[in-house]
């Protein structure tokens, strides 16, 4: 069983996934778009909405991917699992998917805000799921609240952007 992940249009992901879901419901264990959690300010207020963690990509839980493939040219939307270059189904390695069922929540595949102080140059993450991982911090803009977090992932190197309120600096 393995973690595959599908390319599919931006602003297209929920849809195709559960048409992934619906067409290769006999092949497809789990098929997700993973969220972050982050917040926005509106008339003056702060709201947590949620955003896409890997926008573009629909991940697919199952044993037999190129089932899932041959069920995506089903699909009536562009779809395209992620390949070597033999064209072989690449899963997501035991670290990556270690990692993402790390950050999110493994029922909702959801990444809530994280909480953390600032204390002279370095960051404490108190409460969220960047607990213990503020190695990978690589910037902060404390006025959207936002962090970036370096990690390798699809092969290559990404930042990608969480939800991190900073509640304190001392």
């Amino acid at each position: 069983m393995g973690v595959f992940v599908v390319q599919v249009v931006g602003g297209q992901e929920d849809r195709a996934a559960a048409l992934i879901a619906k067409i290769a419901q006999g092949a497809v264990e789990d098929c997700f778009v993973p969220m972050r959690e982050v917040t926005h300010r509106k008339s003056g207020q702060w709201r947590r909405t949620l955003e896409k963690l890997f926008p573009s990509y629909v991940f697919v839980q199952t044993g037999t991917p190129e089932q899932v493939r041959e069920a995506l040219g089903r699909v009536p939307a562009f779809t395209r699992m992620l390949t070597s270059a033999g064209d072989t189904c690449l899963p997501l390695t035991a670290d990556e998917v270690a990692w993402i069922n790390a950050i999110t929540n493994v029922d909702t595949h959801v990444m809530e805000m994280s909480e953390g102080v600032i204390e002279g140059d370095r960051v404490m993450v108190i409460r969220g799921p960047l607990k213990g991982c503020e190695a990978r911090i690589t910037r902060i803009d404390r006025h959207k609240r936002l962090a970036w977090v370096d990690m390798n992932m699809f092969g290559r190197h990404k930042a990608i952007r969480v939800g991190l309120e900073i509640v304190s600096k001392k």
